[in-house]
């Protein structure tokens, strides 16, 4: 039902601007026709505005795949670096965040592992709306931080990763079968950073998929059972993007262009020092305003690589 509700908006969506461009070709008669000003101005607006709701629909139409226009599952991972990393996730946590409210996202915190003195270890958040995981399977892999480390007196160098897994999130994926054997559950105390929030029973649920060692924790729900069944659905997106993974190297090994994922072959860096600019490895895109990409506006690159994916298929 919610796919096709989407679905039907699209078409008015397009049904909008198709009567939009009628007019818009009527006024360039008119413009033709007449010396006025205002109507030369008016026309100047209509194609500013057109183009740019032609590009947004363009950029609509890259999102073909089968998951695309659903929910999705976003984990942040703390790679090499310690204390850096570790605050390197957590700004990138802030990233992503800021980036989902700003496009009138919903977003669910579902577990967090504080780092050992700043930052974070992991956490793992889910984004509801239209074609969430679509726009953000574009960050996933590895980000590489380069900055004067604020966790040293001397302030030298610092080279952090933290690694991005983007997971569609689906009610039913015949191709995925869990069975109970399968899983280890353990509970245990929720944690956190402490205060008023923390449960005092053992409601978190950590889940362990024991033919592929995945582990899944979730402790922000109420209760164990909510836990529990939150945890599943991620450990379903994410044998789900394994799989999608899978086929996706295949087809790039037929065509020779498979190229290794593997922890430290970066996707995109970020330099603060010595000099500020965010670059992406892949689609080559580019900006200096580092601050605007760490406070979310991050569609710049997602655009980029959405067209890039489509070259590269």
């Amino acid at each position: 039902m919610q796919r096709l509700t989407r679905l039907k908006n699209e078409v008015d969506v397009w049904t909008t601007i198709g009567v939009r461009l009628t007019s818009l070709d009527e006024l360039i008669e008119l413009a033709s026709a007449e010396d006025d000003d205002s109507l030369h101005e008016e026309l100047t607006s209509e194609v500013t505005a057109s183009r740019a709701e032609l590009d947004r629909l363009e950029l609509g139409l890259l999102l073909s795949g089968p998951y695309d226009d659903g929910d999705t599952f976003i984990s942040i991972q703390a790679g090499m670096g310690g204390t850096d990393a570790q605050d390197w996730a957590e700004m990138l946590l802030r990233m992503y965040m800021r980036w989902a409210e700003a496009r009138g996202f919903t977003v669910n915190l579902l577990e967090e592992s504080p780092g050992d003195e700043a930052g974070i270890k992991s956490a793992t958040f889910e984004v509801r709306g239209p074609y969430a995981y679509g726009y953000a399977r574009a960050e996933a892999g590895v980000h590489r931080l380069i900055r004067l480390s604020p966790f040293n007196s001397a302030h030298t160098r610092q080279t952090s990763f933290a690694r991005i897994e983007v997971m569609p999130e689906v009610d039913d994926a015949p191709e995925i079968v869990i069975k109970p054997d399968d899983l280890r559950v353990d509970v245990f105390r929720s944690g956190g950073h402490g205060g008023q929030g923390v449960n005092t029973t053992d409601s978190a649920v950590r889940l362990t998929h024991l033919p592929t060692g995945l582990v899944v924790v979730c402790q922000n729900e109420r209760s164990q059972l909510q836990n529990r069944e939150t945890a599943l659905r991620v450990l379903r997106g994410r044998l789900l993007e394994r799989d999608l993974q899978r086929q996706a190297e295949e087809r790039a090994r037929l065509r020779g262009a498979y190229r290794d994922a593997a922890f430290g072959s970066q996707m995109r860096t970020y330099y603060l020092h010595p000099s500020t600019l965010v670059k992406d490895h892949r689609t080559d895109h580019e900006t200096s305003n580092v601050q605007a990409v760490l406070d979310g506006q991050i569609d710049p690159f997602i655009e980029a690589y959405l067209r890039w994916n489509v070259a590269e298929a």
